[in-house]
C-alpha cells in the first residue's frame, strides 16, 4: 500500500479542497496523512487573524513535515505565507510528488497573493512536482511553461449520488430555477438580474440559490423571487432534483477561464437542462451535457424560458442526455486509472 499525504489550506469544509482530494480519497477507499494547515475553511486576513494560535502551530508543522519516500499530493498551497519554498520543499523532497490545482491562482491578484509571491509562488511549485494536475486545458497550458508532465484531470462526481429531476412530476409545480454555489461567486448572477425579473414576471419561476445563507445586497431586486437554501453536503443535491432549469453564469475574464464547470457537472448528474455561459471549461461541458450556451448580448430571459417551455418528453431526454455526458466525461469511474496513475506510487 503506497503511503500518501495530502497537503491542502483548507479543510474538507472548502469546496475545492473536498472536490480535488477528499471526494478522490473516499471514491477509492484511501488512506491517507492529512496536512490541512490550520484546518480553516478559507485563507481571508479575518480567518488567519481570528485563529492566531492555531495558525502559528500550523505554520511551524508544514516547514517541518518529512515526506521522504512518499508520495505526496498537494492541493494549491501548503501555507498561505509561503513565497514558494515551503511547496517547492515539500514536492522536491517527496519520493513523488503530485501538485494539484483548479483555478488560475497566477491570475489572483488578491492583497495576499501580491504579499505573498504572486504568480512566482504557483511557478516553483509547478516546477518542483513530478505531476502537475490540471483541472481543464487553460490551467495546463499555463503549467506547461514550467513544468513537463502535466495532465488534465477534471472536477469529477459521482452521478449515482445525485437523484435525478422528475420531468413528469414537476410538471404542475410552480417552475424553480437554481443556482449552486456560495457567496463569493454570486458575483456572476449579477448581470442576469433583469433577465430573472423577466422571467419570473412571465411565468411566476423562483430562483433557488443554493449557497451561504447571507444576503447579498446585490441581488436585492430579486428578493421578490429568491429563495436561499443553505448547502450542505446531504441535502444540496435534493435540492438540485427538485428544480427545472439550472444557471451557470460566468464572466470572461483570465481567473474565470481557469474555473473547472464543477456547477455544470453537478447540474447534468441531477439530469438539469442547463443554460451557461462558455467560459472556459464550461464550453466543453456545455456541449458536453447539451446546456444552452449564451455569449455576450444573448438574452437570458429568452434562453431560460426556452427551457422551462419544453415538454416533458423534451426534458426528460434532455436530463438523460447530460447524465450520461457526465458519466462519460466527468466521472470518477472514467477518470480512476488515470488519476491513480498520476498520484500513487503503485
Amino acid at each position: 500500500m503506497t503511503s500518501l499525504d495530502v497537503f491542502s489550506m483548507y479543510s474538507p469544509a472548502a469546496g475545492s479542497t473536498r472536490v480535488r482530494i477528499y471526494d478522490w480519497l473516499e471514491h477509492l477507499g484511501l488512506e491517507a496523512a492529512e496536512h490541512q494547515f490550520a484546518g480553516l475553511p478559507n485563507a481571508g486576513v479575518s480567518t488567519l487573524l481570528s485563529h492566531r494560535s492555531e495558525v502559528a502551530r500550523a505554520e511551524a508543522r508544514v516547514r517541518r513535515v518529512p515526506v521522504e519516500g512518499r508520495s505526496v499530493l498537494m492541493s494549491r498551497e501548503a501555507s498561505p505565507f509561503s513565497r514558494g519554498a515551503v511547496e517547492e520543499r515539500i514536492l522536491r523532497q517527496a519520493g513523488h510528488s503530485a501538485y494539484d490545482f483548479d483555478d488560475a491562482l497566477f491570475h489572483d491578484v488578491s492583497p495576499r497573493r501580491r504579499v505573498f509571491g504572486g504568480s512566482r509562488k504557483f511557478e516553483r511549485a509547478v516546477a518542483a512536482a513530478d505531476v502537475v494536475i490540471a483541472g481543464n486545458a487553460y490551467l495546463a497550458e499555463w503549467a506547461a511553461q514550467f513544468a513537463d508532465d502535466v495532465r488534465i484531470i477534471p472536477s469529477c462526481v459521482d452521478p449515482g449520488h445525485y437523484p435525478m429531476v422528475d420531468a413528469a412530476g414537476r410538471a404542475d409545480k410552480q417552475p424553480t430555477l437554481v443556482w449552486l454555489g456560495s457567496g463569493s461567486t454570486e458575483q456572476y448572477l449579477t448581470p442576469l438580474v433583469d433577465a430573472l425579473l423577466r422571467v419570473h414576471a412571465r411565468t411566476g419561476a423562483r430562483l433557488k440559490l443554493i449557497s451561504s445563507p447571507q444576503e447579498n445586497p446585490a441581488l436585492a431586486r430579486l428578493e421578490p423571487m429568491l429563495d436561499r437554501v443553505p448547502w450542505t453536503a446531504a441535502g444540496f443535491a435534493a435540492e438540485l432534483a427538485q428544480s427545472d432549469v439550472a444557471l451557470a453564469p460566468l464572466d470572461d475574464t483570465p481567473y474565470a477561464r481557469g474555473k473547472c464547470a464543477y456547477k455544470i457537472l453537478q447540474y447534468g448528474a441531477a439530469g438539469l437542462p442547463v443554460v451557461g455561459s462558455p467560459v472556459g471549461a464550461n464550453e466543453a461541458a456545455l456541449d458536453r451535457i447539451g446546456g444552452l450556451s449564451l455569449t455576450e448580448g444573448d438574452d437570458w430571459a429568452e434562453a431560460v424560458m426556452q427551457m422551462l417551455t419544453k415538454s416533458t418528453s423534451e426534458r426528460e431526454a434532455i436530463g438523460r442526455a447530460a447524465r450520461a455526458g457526465v458519466e462519460q466525461h466527468y466521472s470518477f469511474a472514467a477518470w480512476a486509472p488515470h488519476w491513480r496513475d498520476a498520484v500513487l506510487q503503485d
